[in-house]
């Protein structure tokens, strides 16, 4: 095959230059889950239970399509990052991104859009590593006074930033986000950026020519910003206006849950009370975002935690 070919050695150690800023991983699996029919993401690990570290035959292996990789944004012995991710995928997705894209050009700052199955991700590149709140509190700022929703702050919809937190303490990931240019499984498809041909050399060549942000253009950028956000910049798990997420974790036992990619599945308390879900993998609960669950079997948010006693609060049901 003529793109395996391409993706060489080399080309594996300029792509870990750009984006590898750690040797943690995730991988996308090979065959679909049997229930959900999604190729979830996992952390490869050795037969003792360690992680597998990256290597450069993963990273080729990846640009020559023959496994998917996912990326960790956080060094968390420097709290640094190599670059900054911007994932929207709603329906005026790419609109978003490209008035994101056109702002961040007005600073300065060269962004590559990249595509996606439901929308679009848009990258900035350092030259160094930055510190990873800068660069959020920069781009959530933006993305604030241009009216683009950012998720997590009590919203459902919006832009996700990579990485989602400031800071990580020993032993933490952070969330990880596709590698660009693999093939993406349940799609079967590579996504490319914008902006050159369809094939692995224009893409790297392309991604090369891209002006890297340098650490005094981003402080200066941070710099300029209203007082508050100087100090104290919205966190991916911070509750809308103090009220708290409920977690589902509270109301289930996760010794009781298997990990399957990046949730924890378990049976479903409404299913459990109909008399369903014997196999006891109906419900999945995202491991990094415990708010988030969802039963594969169809039962809604309500039915869930009405079987859990603890109802939604009458004003929020409808």
């Amino acid at each position: 095959m003529a793109e395996v070919a391409q993706a060489s050695s080399q080309m594996a150690a300029e792509y870990a230059r750009w984006f590898v800023n750690r040797r943690a991983y995730t991988r996308q699996s090979d065959r679909p889950h049997p229930e959900s029919g999604r190729h979830y993401y996992y952390r490869p690990r050795q037969a003792d239970g360690r992680d597998v570290p990256l290597t450069a035959q993963d990273l080729e292996s990846h640009l020559a399509g023959e496994i998917t990789i996912g990326l960790y944004a956080i060094n968390p012995r420097t709290q640094r990052s190599k670059w900054m991710a911007i994932d929207a995928d709603y329906r005026e997705a790419v609109e978003d991104l490209l008035k994101l894209q056109y702002e961040l050009g007005q600073d300065g700052v060269q962004a590559a859009l990249e595509q996606s199955r439901r929308g679009g991700h848009l990258w900035i590149f350092f030259d160094m590593p930055v510190l990873a709140r800068h660069a959020r509190r920069y781009i959530h700022h933006l993305a604030t006074r241009l009216s683009v929703r950012v998720k997590g702050a009590g919203l459902t919809e919006g832009i996700e930033l990579f990485p989602k937190q400031d800071v990580l303490e020993d032993g933490q990931f952070g969330n990880a986000i596709r590698a660009p240019l693999g093939i993406h499984r349940a799609a079967n498809r590579r996504y490319w950026f914008y902006g050159a041909a369809y094939d692995l050399v224009s893409q790297m060549m392309f991604l090369r020519g891209l002006h890297r942000v340098t650490e005094a253009q981003l402080e200066s950028l941070v710099a300029a910003l209203p007082e508050e956000l100087k100090t104290e910049p919205p966190q991916w798990s911070a509750p809308a206006q103090g009220r708290r997420h409920f977690q589902i974790t509270e109301y289930i036992t996760l010794a009781g849950c298997r990990r399957v990619g990046r949730n924890w599945v378990t049976q479903c308390p409404s299913c459990r009370e109909a008399g369903r879900d014997r196999g006891k993998d109906n419900l999945a609960i995202a491991v990094e975002e415990p708010q988030k669950y969802i039963c594969w079997a169809g039962c809604t948010r309500d039915q869930i935690r009405a079987a859990l006693g603890a109802p939604l609060p009458l004003a929020k049901l409808h």
